[in-house]
């Protein structure tokens, strides 16, 4: 115990690493100990906030944002629904990135150009809850949710209108075709679909002109199936039927000489629409690219990662 918080103390007085590097984040010291047993946590805590530093600046398209500047902008990195039941909320989780955050303030919502009050901010410890009045650059906030929200929004005072960077969105490999089991829960189905695919945890898809009584779901990783099913179920009531479907790549459309229907598509190749009405096209192999491009000249395909 005496040799750990030796080396901890080694640790936040910087003579041991380059704390430079750590705060750059191309360099990441390891603590080892026992939560369970409380062995280790406190000399990791003291040497965590030595370490840490003060809310760094952020770049909004050209435009550097001060962290100490006191006009109040945020970034929407997460949104979860369903956090409690019983009340089938949603929040959307931002980061305050300047400024000074007032509850009923009214602040701007940069994508809609909405102006808006967020009078019921929380800070959250495991389950716990609690109403904050005012919040600082660094802090995180939860926010009701009443579906306005994406991940990658900026929030701001009255006046502002730059944009912080997105989050990149990867694109999908693995999709299936998914309809509920039982027709009657279609709203369900389609709220569900909806909501989760809003958080980022899948990307939803469905034909051209079609609706949503079935959709294309595409996922970087075969466990979020089970997620998206298991959540499904257990928080929209609805049992899925689940199809695989022979794609892995996706791009996305950004000229086409003709109506989708009219596309000239190789074998496993698919036309599709994204919940932002853009066309895309699902394919199996790299090959294909060049397949649909010779056969549909004045057809120009985007990689699907470069726009958010």
């Amino acid at each position: 115990w005496r040799q750990l918080q030796e080396e901890v103390e080694l640790l936040g007085a910087g003579r041991d690493f380059d704390l430079e590097a750590v705060r750059a984040g191309t360099l990441s010291p390891v603590f080892f100990g026992s939560a369970l047993t409380n062995f280790g946590v406190e000399p990791f805590l003291k040497a965590f906030l030595r370490m840490t530093s003060a809310p760094l600046s952020r770049m909004a398209g050209e435009e550097e944002i001060d962290a100490f500047s006191p006009d109040f902008s945020a970034f929407v990195f997460k949104i979860q629904a369903n956090m409690n039941k019983a009340h089938r909320d949603r929040l959307a989780f931002m980061r305050i990135c300047s400024g000074r955050f007032q509850r009923d303030a009214e602040y701007f919502h940069v994508q809609t150009g909405k102006k808006m009050r967020l009078s019921q901010p929380q800070q959250m410890m495991a389950a716990e809850r609690e109403i904050v009045d005012e919040a600082y650059a660094g802090d995180i906030i939860g926010v009701f949710d009443p579906g306005i929200f994406s991940i990658g929004d900026t929030v701001t005072v009255p006046g502002k209108k730059f944009r912080y960077a997105g989050i990149p969105t990867f694109e999908p490999e693995h999709f299936m075709r998914v309809s509920p089991k039982d027709t009657m829960k279609r709203k369900q189905f389609i709220k569900g679909t909806e909501q989760i695919a809003q958080e980022g945890a899948i990307q939803i898809f469905k034909r051209p002109g079609g609706g949503m009584e079935e959709v294309v779901v595409g996922v970087v990783g075969t466990l979020q199936f089970d997620v998206f099913q298991y959540r499904m179920k257990a928080e929209y009531g609805v049992e899925l039927y689940m199809e695989g479907l022979p794609y892995d790549h996706l791009r996305l459309i950004t000229e086409c000489p003709v109506k989708p229907d009219e596309l000239v598509l190789c074998t496993g190749a698919a036309v599709l629409e994204d919940f932002k009405d853009r066309l895309l096209v699902a394919f199996g192999g790299e090959w294909s690219v060049g397949f649909l491009t010779k056969h549909n000249p004045g057809l120009v395909l985007e990689d699907a990662l470069s726009v958010s």
